[in-house]
C-alpha cells in the first residue's frame, strides 16, 4: 500500500470500519494507479477536502478533484465523489448503466459487500483526472494557425 504523505489523511482512514477501510483503501490504491498510467494527468495530492480523503491533480490541472469517504448514516457504505458542476456522473451512467449505484451528479455508492467493477471504475477515474483536458480540446500549434 502506498504510504500516506499527509498524517491527516491517514487519520481518517484509521478512523474508518475495517471493512470499509479496506474497501476504500483498495480504491485509493486504484485512483493512484490509474493516475500513474494515465498520459497527461502526473503526480496527485491526496489531501482532505471538507474533511474527506481527496486527489488532485496539482501537477498538472489535467483533472477534477475526486473524492473519497465512508458513507456515515449506512455503516457498511461509501462513495467516490466527483465534482457536482460537471459531466462526469452523467457520463458514466450513460456509459455503463446499471454497473453503478449513483448519488444525484456527485458521487458512486458502494456497499462493503460489492464486487467493484474495476475495469469500468478505473475508465470514470481517469475520465475524471482528465476531464480539463477533454474540455479546452486538443491543441493545436500556433505555427498551424497562421499561414
Amino acid at each position: 500500500m502506498k504510504p500516506f504523505a499527509d498524517p491527516s489523511v491517514a487519520r481518517v482512514f484509521s478512523s474508518y470500519p475495517a471493512s470499509v477501510c479496506r474497501k476504500l483503501s483498495h480504491l485509493r490504491e486504484l485512483i493512484f494507479s490509474t493516475a500513474k498510467r494515465t498520459p497527461g494527468v502526473g503526480a496527485l495530492k491526496e489531501t482532505l477536502k471538507w474533511g474527506q480523503p481527496s486527489y488532485i491533480t496539482t501537477e498538472t490541472k489535467s483533472g477534477s478533484t475526486i473524492r473519497t469517504d465512508a458513507i456515515h448514516s449506512s455503516p457498511e457504505s461509501y462513495a467516490i465523489y466527483f465534482h457536482c458542476q460537471t459531466t462526469l456522473v452523467e457520463t458514466f451512467r450513460k456509459r455503463f448503466g446499471s454497473k453503478f449505484r449513483y448519488e444525484g451528479n456527485r458521487a458512486l455508492i458502494f456497499s462493503a459487500s460489492d464486487e467493484i467493477p474495476e475495469a469500468e471504475l478505473s475508465e470514470c477515474i481517469s475520465l475524471a483526472l482528465t476531464y480539463h483536458l477533454k474540455k479546452k480540446g486538443p491543441r493545436v500549434p500556433i505555427g498551424l494557425l497562421i499561414r
